[in-house]
């Protein structure tokens, strides 16, 4: 199977030389290589039209004629739809696991070894709550009153090696009308593309410590669209899906839709010497207290903070006994932190559970608009950690000045 080279779009947002935000301008001599980018998204998937249950009905009759949609129908969706998967492991050769309780993306590293593109690797059950279809009635066969309640169900995630994005991940709850949720990672985007292009560059640990070309992955990573996500999302929402016919799909409107659940934006500055970046850290652990204080953060958020806000307002050092502490900042439904990785990357990273806290919309047609703000908001973060720097008065040095 050909495909098609990506086209590389040039830029609509600055580059750190032409933003230059504080930080960036006073550090730059010791910065060999830097970037930013989207890292996780992960996506809601929901068929809009069946958020009303009185177009569910009317899909099943019109399309199915089918009716009443009883308790035994939706019942038997679901049974058919877990018969359906097992079939299909064995035809995929990919094993259905119980899900453990260590972090499920290094549990199952084993079966990304040897991945050809576009295969699923893996099935992993866990009961996790989804928000379902039930009927409401009195009997098991007979049209109840359709409502949705949120349950706690068995659910396939679909670990998968995509041709485009890489590791990716598909949790699909079996019962109608089939709620979803989409991992993708930027950082394996990029990594095919860079392949394509036929840039050199050195991966760790979901990130890049150095490239051949660093304007060129800017411009890669800012190329990024919502088709690109749309396009592997319901490529593989279609294929686990196969309950509805192209006609219906085509007709009925019943593709899913994909709204951003949580999201996380990276700025990546790779020092050339780790012990610049040591002193530098020193510093900002002891004066970083500033950043939680309300003036602070309305600054780097671009939001009014008043009596009305009811998250947390600090700096919290986590992670302490490592041997780089991971400063965060918490802000609405999400946070800003920073810090020390493969020795000398400093990650600034701005996480959300809620993208409505940028004044964003949910969509992911939204792509671009959330790449402004949120590169907008590390940049004002940089330029207050830089003010703090700027203003921090070392201990000891009024003495030696006396």
């Amino acid at each position: 199977m050909l495909v098609k080279a990506p086209t590389v779009y040039p830029s609509k947002y600055p580059t750190l030389e032409e933003t230059m935000n504080a930080f960036y301008q006073h550090h730059k001599h010791n910065i060999a290589f830097h970037y930013r980018c989207f890292d996780r998204f992960l996506l809601n998937a929901a068929i809009q039209p069946f958020q009303q249950p009185e177009r569910v009905m009317g899909f099943f009759w019109s399309y199915r004629q089918l009716y009443p949609v009883s308790r035994k129908v939706l019942r038997d969706i679901a049974s058919q739809y877990h018969n359906g998967v097992q079939y299909a492991s064995r035809k995929w050769g990919a094993p259905i696991l119980k899900a453990e309780e260590e972090r499920r993306d290094q549990f199952v590293d084993p079966y990304f070894r040897h991945a050809q593109p576009d295969r699923i690797v893996a099935i992993l059950k866990a009961r996790e709550p989804a928000r379902l279809l039930l009927s409401i009635g009195k009997s098991a066969t007979e049209q109840g009153h359709l409502l949705y309640k949120t349950r706690w169900v068995d659910q396939d995630n679909f670990y998968i090696y995509d041709r485009a994005w890489g590791r990716t991940f598909v949790r699909l709850c079996p019962y109608f009308p089939f709620p979803a949720r989409v991992y993708l990672n930027e950082h394996y985007w990029l990594a095919q593309r860079l392949e394509e292009q036929g840039i050199r560059f050195l991966p760790c640990a979901n990130a890049f410590l150095r490239g051949s070309d660093s304007q060129q992955l800017q411009q890669l990573a800012d190329s990024l669209q919502p088709q690109d996500i749309t396009c592997c999302a319901q490529k593989w929402l279609t294929y686990l899906v196969p309950f509805f016919t192209a006609r219906e799909r085509r007709e009925a409107g019943v593709q899913h839709r994909l709204f951003f659940a949580q999201v996380e934006y990276c700025d990546n500055l790779i020092f050339k010497r780790r012990a610049a970046l040591d002193r530098w850290g020193e510093r900002l652990l002891d004066a970083n207290r500033t950043i939680g204080h309300p003036d602070s953060l309305s600054l780097i958020f671009g939001r009014r903070i008043t009596q009305c806000h009811q998250g947390k307002l600090q700096t919290v050092i986590e992670d302490i006994h490592l041997g780089n502490p991971v400063l965060r900042a918490p802000y609405g439904n999400g946070f800003a932190k920073q810090y020390v990785r493969a020795d000398r990357l400093l990650r600034t990273e701005l996480a959300t559970n809620n993208v409505l806290d940028y004044g964003v919309k949910k969509a992911v047609e939204n792509l671009p608009r959330l790449r402004e703000r949120a590169g907008a908001i590390i940049d004002r973060y940089l330029d207050v950690q830089q003010d703090i720097l700027e203003t921090f008065v070392d201990r000891g040095q009024l003495r030696r000045l006396s």
